[in-house]
């Protein structure tokens, strides 16, 4: 219990560390950059106002129009493709933000629909990742047994190595297929396979949002549904693994230490009454009516 305990505390204290220190890192690189481009769109926007004569409402209104229409980009967001590729985006807990519920039913079922769908995903995803785990192990012991290695049996290295080689083709194959289809550079495709995958799901970057494509390409929707699907199985066996592993070693911590609580326990005294004994032997009785029995 205790060497669980130290590891509880060292997760806390390590995880608020990487939260400073991420913090750090992303004010250093980040804040200068969103200075100067908020004083750019300043000036853009004034110079907008003068050219064009606009008062500041005006182009407030500009704005808001601007952003409303952007969703509808990608045809429409409601009709089936569209609402599939939306509860995807929903039971997979990723949120990109591209288009939200607006009536009052919508966010009452968008509500409902993912307190049942976030578990079920979860659950599905977990199980399809143990079987790629299995699969993983069954096919590096048939590999192993070929290459005649002494030790056929596939451990957790092995295993780990060789979903995180799955999850990296994935990755890249993915940024390659978006960055042709989305125009993106392959580094912001690569991004945003990431951002999906680990299903953090910013919304800068979002597949499907441009030319009608939920419309009018309907082999791309599908292509980019199974790369989700398929991604997140794939990211869910690595998970699986590190929780197996977290596991064992919580069960290895108990065991080892009632294994140091055995020796202890011989070495318990225990006065009962007149009675003295050392782990259940009887070494002394003082309630012998002859008085003999002293200690």
């Amino acid at each position: 219990m205790k060497r669980q305990n130290v590891r509880t505390l060292s997760l806390v204290v390590c995880t608020f560390t990487y939260l400073l220190v991420g913090a750090a890192v992303f004010d250093s690189l980040e804040s200068e950059t969103e200075r100067k481009r908020w004083e750019f769109l300043q000036d853009m926007r004034n110079g907008l106002i003068n050219k064009y004569n606009i008062t500041r409402e005006d182009y407030r209104m500009i704005e808001i129009v601007i952003t409303e229409n952007k969703p509808h980009k990608a045809g429409p967001q409601w009709k089936f493709a569209g609402a599939f590729y939306f509860a995807t985006v929903v039971l997979a807990a990723i949120g990109y933000g591209h288009s939200t519920p607006v009536t009052i039913g919508g966010k009452a079922f968008c509500m409902a629909y993912a307190m049942v769908g976030i578990p079920l995903g979860l659950v599905m995803f977990q199980s399809i990742g143990e079987r790629l785990n299995k699969f993983a192990s069954v096919v590096i012991k048939r590999a192993k047994e070929f290459l005649r290695c002494s030790h056929t049996d596939a451990t957790e290295i092995n295993l780990m190595m060789a979903i995180g080689t799955l999850s990296f083709f994935i990755t890249t194959t993915g940024a390659a297929v978006f960055s042709r289809y989305e125009g993106w550079s392959y580094f912001d495709s690569f991004y945003y396979c990431f951002v999906t995958l680990t299903t953090i799901g910013f919304g800068d970057y979002v597949a499907l949002q441009n030319d009608q494509a939920l419309t009018k390409k309907p082999g791309y929707v599908a292509l980019s549904l199974v790369f989700i699907l398929f991604g997140l199985a794939v990211v869910a066996a690595s998970i699986n693994l590190l929780v197996l592993r977290f596991m064992t070693m919580n069960v290895e911590d108990v065991r080892r230490d009632d294994s140091e609580m055995v020796p202890a326990s011989q070495h318990v005294l225990t006065l009962e009454g007149e009675m003295l004994s050392i782990n259940g032997k009887l070494i002394a009785d003082r309630t012998d009516s002859s008085g003999g029995g002293g200690y």
